[in-house]
This record gives C-alpha cells, sequence and structure tokens, in this order.
C-alpha cells in the first residue's frame, strides 16, 4: 500500500466528533520547542533528529520502541537549577522521576544532590559514586533493612513519614551508634492543581503527618526527645506537574508557622525546609512552564517574607525538581503498525509500544504531543489516537492529535517530554519488553539502560 493510499480519517475542527479538541495546526512539520528537547530539529529532508544524529539512524541502530535522551539539555537544565537557587539552597533532583548510574554520575558532576525512595533507587546511588551525604531518603514505609542500609551508608537526610517511622530510625541510629539527620514530612491542607493521584499535601492521603490536629507538632517533640535523632528540619511536597505557584504561598506560610511554634515551644529554630518539588513541565503546546530562576526567586522571597514575620532567621531551603529536569530531554521513538480510519470518529494509530512504555496516558489521563519523525509530509492533517500495542482498550499513548492524512505503516512518531517516569514506570504486561534508554550527545549515541530480552523475563520465571 502507498503512503497515500488507504482510507483518511476526519480532517478539519469542523468535522470532529465532539469534544474538545484545538484547532489541527497550519504545519505539522513545525516543532514546538516547548516541549522537545534542546538539541532535538529536523535536518534539510524534515527528518526529527537529537544531538545530530537523523532518528532513522537511531530506530536501525537501536531498535523501536525506545527512549532517546539529549544528555547536553539534561546536563543545562541541572545546571540552571543549581545555578538558580545558588550556595544558600540545596537542589535534591527526585531519583523516582528517572534514575539510572549515567544519571547519578552526571547529577554528581553537575553539583546537585539526590533524592530516593526505596532500597534500589539508594542502590543504584551509591553504585555510580554520589556521596551518600548528598542523598535524601524519602519513602511512606521504608523497611528495617532499607533504613539500616541508609543509616550504614550515612545517607545526608532521612525524611520521616510517620510516627512509627520516628522510633524506628532513631532505635536503628542508636543500634549503630549514630545519630541520623532526619526531616519530618508533614502534610500542610494544601489542595494542589492537578490531578487527584499526584496531590500530595490535602490531609487524605498517605503521605507524612498532618498539621492539622496537632500531630506534627507531636511528631517534632517525639524526634527531639529521642538520642538517635537529630532534627533538622521539616518538609512538604504539595504534588505534581503544579503551575500555579500559590499553593507553595499557602505551604510555605503554614510551614513557617509551626517553624515558628517549634522555637516558641523548645526554643530551637530548626535550620531547614523543604519545599518539595512537582513544578510542570509542557507536555502540549497548551502548557506554560515557569524557568528554574523564577522558580528559585518565588520560593526564596515567600519563605523570607514568612519568616521575617514570624521573627525566624530564614532557613535554608530545598528543592526536590526530578521530572522539571529530566522530563523536557527525552522522547520516544515508535514505529507505526497499523492505521485504522473509523468513519466520522478519528484515525486509530497502532505503534509498538504503548502503556508498557507509558503508562501515565492511562493512569492519569495525562496528554502528550506525537510528531511524524521519519520523513516530512504535506498532506492534510487528520485526528488521531496513537495507541499501544496491549490487549486494553485503554492502552493509549497520545489521545488526541493531528497527523498527516497520508501516515502509513512503517513511519516513525515520536512523542516528546517522555523522560519523567515512563521508563520508570515502565512494566512487562503481555510479557513485552521494557525499552532502553539511549544517550544521545554530539553526534554520538549511547545505551544507559539496555532493552530487556526474552532471557532476562524468563530467568526470572523459575516454575
Amino acid at each position: 500500500m502507498s503512503r497515500s493510499a488507504h482510507p483518511a480519517g476526519p480532517r478539519h475542527a469542523d468535522v470532529l466528533p465532539e469534544g474538545h479538541y484545538s484547532a489541527p495546526p497550519t504545519d505539522l512539520n513545525a516543532l514546538d520547542a516547548k516541549v522537545w528537547a534542546e538539541t532535538v530539529t529536523r535536518d534539510t529532508d524534515g527528518v526529527l533528529t537529537v544531538g545530530g544524529i537523523d532518528v532513522r539512524r537511531l530506530a536501525e541502530e537501536f531498535g523501536t520502541p525506545a527512549y532517546f535522551l539529549d544528555e547536553d539539555d539534561f546536563r543545562a537544565r541541572a545546571r540552571s537549577w543549581r545555578t538558580a537557587f545558588g550556595d544558600d539552597a540545596d537542589v535534591f533532583y527526585a531519583g523516582k522521576a528517572f534514575l539510572s548510574r549515567a544519571v547519578v554520575r552526571w547529577l554528581h558532576e553537575e553539583g546537585l544532590n539526590l533524592d530516593v525512595c526505596s532500597g534500589g533507587e539508594l542502590a543504584t546511588a551509591l553504585s555510580a559514586g554520589m556521596p551518600a551525604e548528598r542523598i535524601a531518603f524519602h519513602g511512606n514505609n521504608k523497611s528495617t533493612d532499607e533504613i539500616r542500609r541508609a543509616v550504614e551508608a550515612g545517607v545526608g537526610r532521612i525524611v520521616l513519614d510517620s510516627f512509627q517511622e520516628i522510633v524506628r530510625v532513631a532505635h536503628i541510629a542508636q543500634e549503630l551508634g549514630t545519630r541520623q539527620r532526619v526531616q519530618i514530612r508533614i502534610t500542610v491542607g494544601v489542595e494542589a492543581h492537578t490531578h487527584e493521584f499526584i496531590a500530595t499535601a490535602h490531609e487524605d492521603q498517605k503521605f507524612g503527618i498532618p498539621l492539622a490536629g496537632g500531630q506534627a507538632a507531636e511528631a517534632v517533640r517525639r524526634a527531639l526527645t529521642l538520642d538517635g535523632l537529630e532534627l533538622i528540619g521539616i518538609h512538604s511536597h504539595i504534588g505534581s506537574q503544579i503551575f500555579d505557584m500559590s499553593g507553595f504561598e499557602v505551604a510555605a506560610h503554614r510551614v513557617v508557622g509551626l517553624l515558628r511554634d517549634i522555637r516558641d515551644e523548645h526554643g530551637v529554630e530548626l535550620p531547614e525546609i523543604d519545599l518539595g518539588g512537582g513544578l510542570g513541565i509542557a507536555y502540549t503546546s497548551d502548557d506554560d512552564p515557569r524557568e528554574p530562576h523564577e522558580i528559585a526567586k518565588a520560593l526564596t522571597e515567600i519563605v523570607t517574607r514568612e519568616c521575617d514575620a514570624a521573627r525566624l532567621a530564614t532557613p535554608r531551603i530545598s528543592v526536590e525538581p526530578g521530572r522539571a529536569i529530566v522530563g523536557p530531554t527525552a522522547f520516544t521513538l515508535y514505529e507505526v503498525g497499523t492505521v485504522k480510519p473509523l468513519d466520522g470518529l478519528r484515525t486509530y494509530v497502532s505503534v509498538d509500544g504503548g502503556m508498557s512504555d507509558n503508562i501515565r496516558t492511562a493512569l492519569y489521563d495525562a496528554e502528550y504531543s506525537v510528531a511524524l519523525a521519519s520523513r516530512v509530509s504535506e498532506a492534510e492533517p487528520m485526528l488521531c489516537r496513537v495507541v499501544g500495542k496491549h490487549c486494553e482498550s485503554g492502552d493509549i499513548v497520545v489521545k488526541d492529535a493531528f497527523l498527516p492524512g497520508d501516515l502509513a505503516p512503517g513511519d516513525l512518531v515520536a512523542v516528546p517530554a517522555t523522560g519523567a517516569y515512563c521508563r520508570s514506570m515502565a512494566s512487562n504486561y503481555n510479557h513485552v519488553l521494557r525499552p532502553p534508554v539511549v544517550a544521545v550527545r554530539d553526534g554520538e549515541a549511547r545505551v544507559i539502560v539496555r532493552r530487556e530480552t526474552e532471557e532476562d523475563l524468563l530467568r526470572l520465571d523459575v516454575g
């Protein structure tokens, strides 16, 4: 079949099915710089390139689906956060967004700290040479083995998430003859404007100790009495993919209020405050994220103002960008397998990956962009839904997008802004193999996380 031979789906906005859609773009070959990594562009033939390498060449060498990560962009974003906050603050990269030993080395070289939330993430960090004192250990249900490993390694801080954990960490630290630096994570009752499953500061959820009802104050009392703990600060995280700074303002006001109460009751001014992460990135052209220097200025001013009002010395601020650093630096490259037009509705474009390499659309109703990557096209746009190969009707990669009307099997399409939470949350559903992560820089590409093999799957099946 030729590229233009298959029947087309709906072309124009005035014939779209009921729902909300943007008008089709006037130029489907144009790239919106907001959603693509820094070095992604089109060559003279209209083929997508990253780090100077043609995606057709990348697909031939590494296969599809695959995540391609712009190393220069990652490093530049890490530096911009470090520079924006300066020497009087700490930037902890949130490893849950995406972690590998190569990433750990980049973070170390660019002067960032690292936030981990499991024994596996801790092992990855230590194996790649991240100094333990630059690691923070999170999690709402850390096992005793994980806590022991963290304390033995000498991690810079453990974030306490419950009353049981206060005692657990103190006991292990005393057994090991040390005092562990800790922060207490509190929930401040802020409803972040984000998806229910990634809003983390309202009281009815699993993270932290509520400020309401005096529970956080009681947690502080207990931590201050235990010899195995050195309480250094308070931690707050209000959610993810947030663009509105007003939630941080309310959170800072309440956290500083707790710091004031601690001073008044115990005569202690805690030296640190961690405001978490959660700053949003551009997944589509409608998203408008703030730059790191704007975020740093806003957060610093908020905390300083609140501390001045409470007559407190301004504590050292920590932030935890993860998605904001790695999210925009990578895209997923797929090969089109089938193109199925549904008359009067849309065209379903099936690719060789899906919810096993990007669960966020199904899990969070997340929106993504997509572009034809392997050639240029002057065909009229058609409304598409990009779907995966899994046996689930909810296996959707991009819910609604416009792609050229001559799209055909064998074409390559790229979904940008997949650096965060895609490989980290990838699965083997339907026994599909998880894709590789390939770092690209200055015309060279190298695998930093290899593609799984059938041997990997069968090695774990011991039945």
